[in-house]
């Protein structure tokens, strides 16, 4: 009886450690879903035949496996929708290192590093969503994702006119060069208003055009990174100065031989005084005899 009854409790203990296990597995799984599905968006799609013009742009950081792997990829995919890399600038950063000596001429160094890539993409504006649905395989971990759209209709729209009024004041203004300025004073002062005016002109367009870029081609900033990588690697010592010091023998023929030396260079310098001993000597001599008398 009190086996069975340890059996039952056994299989009732397995059966919630199962259940504990799989409900662990569904909630990474539906955390990992979220991560990749709330990516995506459809903001701001200009519906079809509408004026309005919207500039978007998409800010994304979240954390891959591998970001060199994972660089690749987004490069690839922003070249296949018909868009391009503007800035990438991919880095490793060393947050700590220890070395270890293993033995006399070998060190182990250990280095904690993390790998980091900020990358600015610029991709058609139809298919921007494409583009981060795409991007969305790589994510491991999705710290945030932020999306704006800017519509510049009526700005546009202003420019347009802006142009539009430069054109007929520039027109007036020249006419009024051709047919009434007869002083010099009047025509540089007609000139010079007329380069404002189309200096006006230009900005107008240029302004527009850059709007238009805008439109067209969204820009999308990624940030990726990925989980600390340890890095082990053995490195041979350097032989410190003591170990190449020659051995007794070597050291006491240096000795005499340093010692011969010195003692050829007494001899030298004495050899060299021959002149003062000389001196000397004579007039040792010639004291002895002046003594003597």
């Amino acid at each position: 009886m009190k086996t069975k009854i340890k059996i039952a409790v056994a299989l009732l203990i397995l059966g919630s450690v199962i259940s504990c296990k799989q409900a662990d597995e569904n909630s990474t799984a539906e955390a990992a879903v979220d991560s990749t599905s709330v990516i995506s968006s459809s903001a701001a799609i200009e519906p079809k035949n509408s004026n309005r013009k919207f500039v978007r742009t998409a800010d994304i950081k979240f954390k891959v496996k591998n970001v060199a792997k994972s660089t690749y990829a987004i490069e690839n995919a922003t070249t296949k929708f018909g868009g391009f890399v503007t800035y990438t600038n991919l880095e490793s950063t060393i947050t700590d290192t220890n070395r270890t000596k293993i033995s006399q001429d070998s060190t182990l160094e250990i280095t904690k590093y993390t790998v980091v890539n900020n990358i600015i993409i610029r991709v058609p504006n139809t298919q921007l969503d494409t583009v981060i649905k795409t991007i969305a395989k790589e994510i491991g971990f999705l710290n945030y994702r932020k999306i704006t759209a800017d519509d510049v209709s009526i700005q546009m729209l202003a420019n347009k006119m802006a142009n539009k009024r430069s054109e007929q004041v520039e027109k007036r203004v020249e006419k009024a060069i051709d047919n009434k300025g007869k002083k010099l004073n009047q025509i540089i002062d007609a000139e010079e208003n007329l380069d404002e005016k189309k200096a006006q002109k230009d900005n107008a367009i240029i302004e527009n055009l850059t709007l238009n870029d805008k439109v067209n081609f969204s820009t999308l900033t990624i940030d990726i990174y990925q989980p600390e990588t340890i890095k082990k690697e053995m490195i041979v010592n350097e032989k410190s100065s003591d170990e190449y010091r020659p051995n007794i023998g070597l050291q006491i023929w240096d000795s005499l031989k340093t010692g011969w030396f010195i003692l050829e260079g007494i001899i030298a310098f004495v050899v060299q005084l021959w002149s003062v001993l000389l001196l000397l000597f004579l007039i040792f001599i010639g004291y002895k005899k002046f003594i003597k008398k």
